[in-house]
Formats: C-alpha cells, structure tokens, sequence
C-alpha cells in the first residue's frame, strides 16, 4: 500500500542527497595537497624558526644552548633592536599613509576628469612595482649621491643650499629612503583606488550634484565611503611592505650612517650572518611577524567596521 503521508518519499529523497554528498571526509580529501603545501612550506619552517629562537646557536656548529626567553628579552633590551623597530614605524607613514593620501587624490582627479591615454598613465604609474627593488635602490642611490641629478637641480635653480648627502646625512637618510619608498607604492595604491572607484555607479555623482554638492563633498560623502575596502587592502600591502623591507635598506645605506636607517629585516641579516646570533635573528623575526599581524588585524577590524 502506497504511503499516503509522503515520508517513505522524503526519506528516499534524503538518503539520495546524502549518497550524493559522499562521505565527511571528501572536502578534507580535495583540500589534503594544499594543506600540506602550505604546513610543509610555511607552518614547518615558522615552528622551526620558534624553536631556534629559544636557542644560542652560531648557525654552523652542531651544539647549541637553550636559552628560553633571553633571546626575546634581548630583542627588547638592545637599543638598536628597539631603534630599528622604530625606523619601521617610520616607514609605514612612508610606505602606506603618504601614497594612501596621494592615491586618492590622483584616482579621484583621473577617474572624474576625462584624460585621454589613461591605460598608458596607468601603466607608468604602476611601473615600480614590475621593477626589482634591487634596480630601484641602485637607481636612487645614484640620484641620492653628492654629485647627483637631485643636488645637480638644487644648484641649478639657486637652491644650492639645500643640497646634501642625502643617504649620509644623520637627520634626511631615513625620509630619503623612506620617499622611495613612497614613490613605489603611490602606483600600486593609485590603480587599486581607481579600479574602486571606477564600479561607483555614476547616478549617485548625478544625484550628488542635483543636490548642489561640489567636488569635495562628493568625495568624502561619496568616492571615500565606496573604496574603503580598497583603502583596506592597499594599507594591508603597504604595511607589510614597510614592516618587511630589507632590500632597500641593504642596497642603499646598510642600515647608516650609524644605526639611523636600521630595520628588523637589516638586524634579522645582520645577526645571523654577521655576527652569528642565529637565535637572536630568529627571535626578531618572530617579534616582526607578530606586529605585522597586530597592525595587520587592526587594520582589517576597522575596515570591516567603517
């Protein structure tokens, strides 16, 4: 006798799906070679370096001595450490927060203006970040130099009096590395602001203007509000590219003159190749990935929230 109340049908129906479904353990099974990718290739050497870091080791002998938390109290202790750390703190103003302001100014200019050879302007203006840092810091040395093109245009319109070394001067040698920095990332928040920018729908600008709005009160009621996810993503890879810098530094200055333009990635190489403190660089390394997560997570919270 066929079941009137429908429940023979609908148990059939769920058995179906489940068979459909597979078992638990298939999602697990299809995400297994990425899982072990990123434990082999990332959480291995992290939990790797967490325990060289509880260590005295040179990096070459094959005794060492556990040390705990020393190394760690030293990172705190030592005044350059704590300097470097410092410099990169400097760096985030140049690296983030100077190329955030110039980036909304000039994404909001050229995606209101009609500019003709725009895909072209946008191509240069990323260009810096297809170039190695290598060849940028090599570059600017050479501008950077006494005898260089920057001083060279001082002298030549009357500003002689302003020209320096710039990477040898103990007051300008951090901002002068730190505007390189602000010149690479200016083209990587720009694009990302204008590709934002670019998906507000254009009523709202019309409808902005029917209420008499100008220029500027569509831009903080309007073109802000609407690219804030951007603005989140472009501060996120900005920090990081601050907080992690070494190339630059190594290139340009080597962390002088004297200790004004070291950072934690400059000590991280310092101390495990020059002088041999192999749990001491690891413990840096530890401390500069918790802060570039700190900030990171604070950065992102208040993006979520806005």
């Amino acid at each position: 006798m066929p079941d009137q109340t429908g429940t023979g049908s609908g148990a059939g129906t769920v058995r179906r799906r489940s068979r459909l479904a597979g078992p638990g353990w298939l999602p697990w099974a299809y995400l297994l070679p990425a899982l072990l990718l990123y434990g082999g290739f990332l959480l291995f050497p992290l939990a790797r370096s967490v325990q060289y870091s509880l260590y005295e080791w040179d990096g070459l002998s094959a005794t060492s001595r556990f040390v705990g938390l020393e190394n760690y109290l030293m990172v705190f202790a030592d005044a350059r450490l704590r300097e470097a750390f410092g410099h990169a703190l400097v760096l985030i103003f140049f690296y983030a927060v100077l190329p955030l302001v110039i980036g909304l100014l000039l994404a909001s200019i050229l995606t209101r203006a009609r500019v003709r050879g725009l895909g072209f302007f946008r191509v240069v203006i990323f260009l810096p970040q297809v170039i190695a840092m290598v060849v940028i810091a090599v570059t600017w040395r050479q501008l950077y130099a006494p005898d260089g093109p920057i001083n060279g245009l001082l002298r030549a319109v009357g500003l002689g009096a302003l020209a320096r070394p710039w990477l040898g001067d103990y007051t300008w040698t951090l901002p002068a590395v730190g505007f390189i920095g602000t010149w690479v990332s200016t083209g990587l928040v720009t694009v990302l602001l204008m590709a934002g920018i670019a998906r507000i729908p254009t009523e709202q600008f019309e409808a902005a203007r029917l209420d008499g709005a100008g220029a500027v009160r569509e831009f903080f009621a309007i073109t802000l509000p609407s690219v804030r996810g951007e603005i989140t993503v472009a501060l996120t890879l900005t920090i990081v590219a601050a907080l992690k810098t070494f190339d630059l530094v190594y290139v340009t200055t080597k962390g002088g003159p004297g200790t004004s333009t070291t950072v934690p990635s400059y000590e991280v190489y310092r101390n495990a190749f020059e002088l041999g403190r192999v749990g001491v660089a690891t413990a840096i390394g530890i401390v500069l990935t918790v802060i570039v997560f700190a900030i990171n997570a604070v950065v992102n919270r208040i993006g979520e929230r806005s």
